[in-house]
């Protein structure tokens, strides 16, 4: 990403990954089970249309504060407001039981620096479908957040003090819905409308990163899913807004529905919110540059799908064959001069490796020095493999 485009550091390798195993029994987990658990009430109360309406209403607002709030203005700054209004979305957004919203935008800010490597924690390539859709959120490790990634949040008092008591906007709004439209009210509308935007937000983090078309060229998994986008007011559009997360608007295309990007389109005629910001032409038409480090890992994942093993035995088979009664480890060891000269023609050549590189992602500009970068990395890893220096090693 460019400085311009984003808030956070440049992407940081990292081999060292999370025990999926290390999953505690906290407070935080009996409360969400408990929510859960709470849907059972219905069947006591019995359920209303107007129970139905409460709980779609209460899904939608707070899924909009979800996607403008939490993810579109506070990890992405992709639009500006006032303070009282950043505030009333911090609330809005945090009386889904979602934690705090400076602690959810630190915590996506890592999402996008390190997406699907070992340091992103809620990653399926990584962790799994189940770790990575709930999982993590009960893991001690997973769930820590650097504080110094929102800068632009923590100096706000009143956010911090919201970031604190991140359960707080969530009781009153359960306590009001059953003051005001009693057991049936709290259970259908509330406790249902809760545990829906659990897991629909959740799925953001899983099922957009299994299921779905890859449009972009990101350097992770990210999808664009559309029945996901309806469920989520836009955020199912996730490839896109991996490509280009500076805008507000996720749904590139006219077709792509965008409930938030409507929302807020509403909100700055009312000058509530201004600042919103669409994808450039070239961004939409998949012409962006790529930063270094996202070709870097793209490069990485090409080379890594080739054997390394494989190829270096059949190369041992190859010269042993056309040198009987020799040692590999031999030659390697008192004919370093040689070395230069050994050829490798059981590498796979560009046009090999540029027919894999189209069935495993979209198209960009930048794929020819990917592919071309990704071969250098794997003869540098079948020369290791053969005990050979890089340099040694000549397709």
């Amino acid at each position: 990403m460019t400085q311009r485009d984003c808030v956070y550091p440049a992407f940081k390798p990292m081999t060292s990954k999370y025990d999926t195993r290390q999953v505690q029994i906290t407070g935080a987990f009996i409360a969400f089970v408990l929510v859960h658990v709470a849907c059972v009430g219905v069947f006591f109360t019995g359920v209303s249309w107007s129970d139905v309406a409460l709980a779609v209403g209460l899904y939608a607002l707070r899924m909009f504060g979800i996607t403008a709030g939490y993810h579109r203005y506070f990890a992405h700054r992709a639009f500006q407001t006032g303070r009282a209004f950043q505030f009333l979305l911090a609330f809005i957004a945090q009386s889904s039981l979602q934690s705090g919203a400076v602690w959810w935008a630190a915590k996506h800010r890592d999402h996008h620096s390190y997406s699907d490597t070992p340091r992103d924690s809620h990653s399926p390539r990584q962790y799994g479908f189940w770790f990575s859709h709930l999982g993590w959120i009960f893991h001690e490790e997973a769930q820590k957040a650097d504080y110094g990634r929102a800068p632009d949040l923590t100096r706000y008092p009143e956010l911090m003090w919201l970031d604190r008591n991140r359960f707080l906007p969530g009781i009153v709004l359960g306590f009001a819905t059953w003051a005001l439209f009693g057991w049936s009210g709290l259970f259908v509308g509330f406790f249902c409308s809760s545990v829906a935007l659990y897991h629909a937000t959740f799925a953001i983090n899983s099922v957009a990163h299994v299921v779905g078309r890859q449009r972009y060229l990101t350097g992770d998994d990210s999808r664009n899913n559309w029945w996901l986008a309806l469920l989520t007011f836009g955020e199912g559009w996730h490839n896109n807004h991996h490509y280009f997360m500076a805008s507000t608007r996720q749904g590139f295309r006219w077709w792509e529905v965008d409930v938030t990007y409507y929302l807020l389109k509403g909100l700055s005629a009312l000058r509530l919110v201004w600042g919103l910001r669409e994808p450039p032409a070239h961004v939409v038409a998949g012409q962006r540059s790529l930063s270094a480090e996202i070709k870097e890992r793209v490069a990485a994942h090409l080379a890594a799908s080739f054997s390394v093993e494989k190829i270096a035995e059949r190369a041992r088979v190859r010269w042993a064959a056309a040198n009987p009664g020799q040692r590999w480890e031999d030659f390697c060891k008192r004919a370093q001069e040689k070395l230069a000269q050994v050829h490798l023609p059981e590498l796979p050549s560009l046009d090999e490796m540029r027919a894999r590189a189209q069935r495993m992602f979209a198209r960009s500009p930048a794929m020819d020095e990917i592919i071309a970068r990704a071969r250098e990395m794997l003869e540098q890893a079948v020369a290791a493999q053969l005990a050979l220096q890089p340099v040694a090693v000549r397709a």
